[in-house]
């Protein structure tokens, strides 16, 4: 059994996701190495995760739950670094991905990196360009869609071997050092697949909504409320909209994300610009059937 990486979620009813989640982290960590804590007692989840380290919670719909879930990720993630060189955390559509360019699986680089730091791969959203990618996902992400987002939103401080606080959300950390893998990348696939995420934002409103208070007064995500949802055919039609770049270099992105870095305010974390770029590119064939 290898001890250096685990990787840990929270999921509830989101079997697309966790399917993805469970392929990439299990097929390259070992099942016995991922942590997934099942929001609800989902019996589908339980399935899916067989062979994983499932936690059931009960699932009763609570305005802080942003807050309650990070704070037993935070606890979860501090215990497991004593038995794991590195621990990797984020939400259940969100996969760490090393570029196969390196030749290596995510597991050996990580045995190749040092410990006691913080790691921030650079974000990309995997998009559905709906005009241009009929073709369903099967059992691979990658290959069906090619085209991705810039979005340094979702540039996530994800691989802790550190002790160190995880703000609500996972944007931000207490660590003072940036580390940004020039290798690395964390995909979040929320719009990967448009009727997928029909599906699945009619879930989430449906748990707000259960919550029974609105955006202003829930430390719930703005994007799970039905008010700020938008149109959702009109979301993925404007991807079209994103400046196509020629190439695949983002070493750019990174340097700005180092340049701009510096203290949040007084809450002890640290942070870097976050701009929306409007930039899209398209996955270098490397990539495909990577997730």
């Amino acid at each position: 059994m290898q001890t250096t990486a685990a990787a840990v979620t929270m999921v509830r009813d989101d079997p697309f996701f966790l399917r993805a989640w469970l392929r990439h982290y299990g097929g390259t960590l070992g099942r016995e190495n991922c942590y997934i804590v099942n929001h609800g007692h989902g019996a589908e989840v339980a399935a899916l995760a067989e062979g994983c380290n499932v936690i059931g919670i009960p699932g009763d719909p609570h305005p802080n739950f942003d807050m309650k879930r990070w704070r037993l990720l935070n606890g979860i993630v501090g215990g497991l670094r004593s038995y794991y060189d590195h621990v990797i955390v984020g939400d259940v559509d969100e996969l760490v991905v090393v570029d196969p360019e390196t030749g290596v699986s995510l597991l050996e680089y990580l045995r190749n990196t040092p410990i006691r730091r913080v790691l921030t791969p650079l974000g990309l959203e995997v998009i559905h360009r709906i005009e241009l990618e009929p073709e369903s996902i099967g059992d691979h992400i990658l290959g069906p869609r090619r085209h991705v987002r810039l979005a340094p939103h979702y540039s996530k401080p994800c691989i802790l071997s550190l002790g160190t606080k995880i703000a609500r959300g996972g944007h931000f950390t207490q660590a003072s050092k940036l580390n940004t893998p020039d290798e690395l990348y964390l995909l979040h696939l929320k719009y990967c697949d448009f009727p997928n995420y029909v599906a699945t934002m009619n879930q989430r409103n449906a748990v707000t909504d259960a919550v029974g208070v609105g955006v202003k007064d829930a430390a719930i995500g703005r994007h799970w409320f039905a008010e700020a949802r938008g149109e959702d055919r009109a979301v993925f039609e404007a991807f079209a909209e994103l400046e196509m770049q020629e190439g695949f270099d983002l070493a750019w992105a990174r340097k700005r994300m180092h340049r701009s870095w510096k203290p949040r305010g007084e809450t002890g974390f640290w942070q870097f610009d976050r701009p929306d770029y409007g930039l899209q590119y398209v996955l270098p064939e490397r990539f495909v059937g990577l997730i």
